[in-house]
């Protein structure tokens, strides 16, 4: 056992966890937030992205060890203040989901993408960048209008 202190979605946590716990664990079972899904377990899903350090990582392959000292936003913590998060308007308004299963990672890795993104985004751009992010139920089309949507949001035009 070993004792992991990070930042989780602003709030401090500290507890002890077996030196194998991976992060996706910790968050669902430790801190209960279970918006982070598990779809896969080898990294090549991205249903359990979320972020550390504000750049997008599958926590199903991070030790919660690794995050130690660390900040860690997951989907419960994208929003603020009572105000959903450009993204997740936007997956709202292009109805970016069907089963809604790999929507928190699809999320978080849009988020991601449209803050650390430089220059314009176009659809092809987008596809490229998600692509290690799958929807089985093949709903890219709306995905990939939802991340968009945010990029006009937040940056007042398409790029493209």
């Amino acid at each position: 056992m070993i004792t992991v202190s990070m930042t989780v979605n602003g709030n401090a946590v500290s507890h002890d966890v077996a030196d194998e716990m991976l992060l996706v664990e910790y968050l669902r079972e430790t801190l209960g937030l279970t918006g982070t899904h598990v779809g896969c377990d080898t990294t090549q899903c991205g249903c359990c992205t979320i972020h550390i350090d504000g750049i997008s990582a599958k926590s199903c392959t991070v030790l919660a060890a690794q995050a130690e000292g660390r900040e860690v936003t997951t989907i419960e913590g994208l929003a603020k203040g009572g105000e959903l998060h450009p993204m997740q308007r936007a997956f709202r308004e292009c109805h970016g989901l069907q089963c809604g299963f790999c929507t928190p990672g699809q999320i978080m890795a849009g988020a991601e993408l449209i803050q650390t993104w430089e220059g314009p985004l176009d659809e092809q751009q987008v596809r490229e960048e998600m692509e290690g992010n799958l929807c089985r139920c093949t709903g890219y089309h709306n995905i990939v209008k939802a991340i968009l949507m945010a990029v006009q949001e937040t940056r007042g035009s398409i790029d493209a």
